[in-house]
């Protein structure tokens, strides 16, 4: 269903509706300093209040590249917008804790789909010449939130309270499932029957994680997401607080700018892997700058700058390192993947170590994620040279 001429402003709907799968996690990160008055007796467990939406999405990633392709990309997006708006709704009542996990749970069903569907559908309705942008565009969907609801999420939970956020979550979601399932009508409602047994799904995952093609973008994608929503979440007390809010809402906006205009001027020149190794090494040097002045606001920017590059690049390489439909398909659920266990196991990793080591622990962990990502990198790169030479 390739494209060639691209509806630029479906593409931005999709994109929008994306926004509201990235607040399934910014919504929690950015009023997490709340939530141990919220839920007293939860202790260490809060932590996993961010970060559980991501469970499902770790064991079931590639299953749901196939389920959605089965279902079909427009049938799984609205199905996916229409949970999101029921869980978000039922979070509002603000439930016992361990109900509210269970919702979280829930939630992650949501959110896999969207992330599956939605980059799919950009892929299926984009002009090939416009595909690097528009997947661009799309990798920019967490930061871009973050920045909303840091910037008009937190004052809406100043003057209405917490549940307030998770009803206007709620509206938008459905408000989205709406607008595309109307804009969306002339897609096919049933695809493909694809095989779904245990050993089908046990050979994609060697399949694609014996891959130095399809894998790359999904394991580069582990460290990002690791770091991304854990220090989003964890940072804001060591930054002044005269300056907290406007730092935390320009970090996700800077990171959007330099992967929207440096990002994309260098894909015009050189692989999207090669822009995706510069920005860890941009970001290994950044965080260590934030370890010598803990919180500096000008260390802060030049951090998510860096981390520009990984987020934008990682989406483009998907289809520079996947030739066919189906290998990019494999691809972008290993991203799934890889992303929902960085998002998953960040926050409380990353609050843990805060709590038993002080401020040390963020750019210690953070450091070490963003050479790993690098490293790995470099290490597919030469498998790939080697099978080429």
């Amino acid at each position: 269903m390739t494209s060639t001429r691209t509806p630029v402003a479906l593409v931005f709907a999709l994109w929008g509706a994306g926004l509201g799968a990235a607040a399934q996690y910014g919504k929690i990160s950015v009023i997490f300093d709340q939530f141990p008055q919220i839920y007293p007796d939860a202790g260490a467990a809060v932590g996993w209040a961010v970060s559980l939406v991501g469970l499902l999405g770790i064991i079931f990633g590639v299953v749901a590249g196939i389920l959605v392709a089965r279902i079909r990309y427009r049938r799984a997006l609205l199905m996916s917008l229409w949970l999101g708006a029921a869980v978000s709704a039922v979070q509002a009542t603000m439930p016992s804790f361990h109900w509210f996990l269970a919702l979280r749970a829930l939630e992650g069903l949501s959110h896999l789909g969207l992330v599956v569907a939605i980059p799919t559908l950009i892929a299926q309705i984009t002009a090939p010449k416009d595909r690097g942008w528009a997947l661009t565009l799309w990798g920019t969907f967490f930061g871009v939130a973050f920045a909303v609801l840091t910037w008009a999420g937190l004052p809406l939970v100043a003057a209405w309270g917490v549940p307030a956020l998770f009803v206007a979550h709620s509206l938008y979601l459905a408000t989205f499932a709406v607008v595309l399932m109307v804009w969306l009508r002339s897609l096919p409602g049933k695809g493909p029957d694809s095989p779904l047994s245990l050993g089908h799904v046990l050979r994609s995952h060697l399949t694609i994680y014996g891959s130095a093609r399809i894998a790359a973008p999904g394991l580069g994608w582990l460290f990002y997401t690791f770091c991304f929503v854990s220090i989003l979440t964890v940072l804001p007390p060591y930054i002044p607080a005269e300056v907290r809010a406007l730092v935390m809402g320009a970090m996700p906006l800077t990171s959007i700018a330099v992967s929207m205009t440096l990002g994309v001027w260098l894909l015009g020149r050189r692989s999207a892997v090669w822009v995706v190794c510069w920005g860890f090494g941009l970001s290994v040097l950044s965080i260590g700058w934030l370890w010598v002045q803990p919180g500096l606001p000008l260390g802060c920017l030049a951090l998510a700058a860096a981390m520009g590059l990984i987020q934008g690049a990682t989406f483009a390489a998907v289809p520079q390192l996947n030739d066919t439909a189906a290998t990019q398909a494999q691809a972008n659920g290993a991203m799934a993947q890889m992303g929902n266990l960085g998002n998953t196991l960040g926050t409380p990793v990353m609050a843990a170590a805060l709590a038993g080591l002080g401020y040390s622990a963020l750019p210690l962990l953070a450091g070490t994620a963003f050479a790993a990502g690098l490293v790995l990198h470099l290490i597919l790169a030469a498998q790939r040279a080697s099978v080429r030479a």
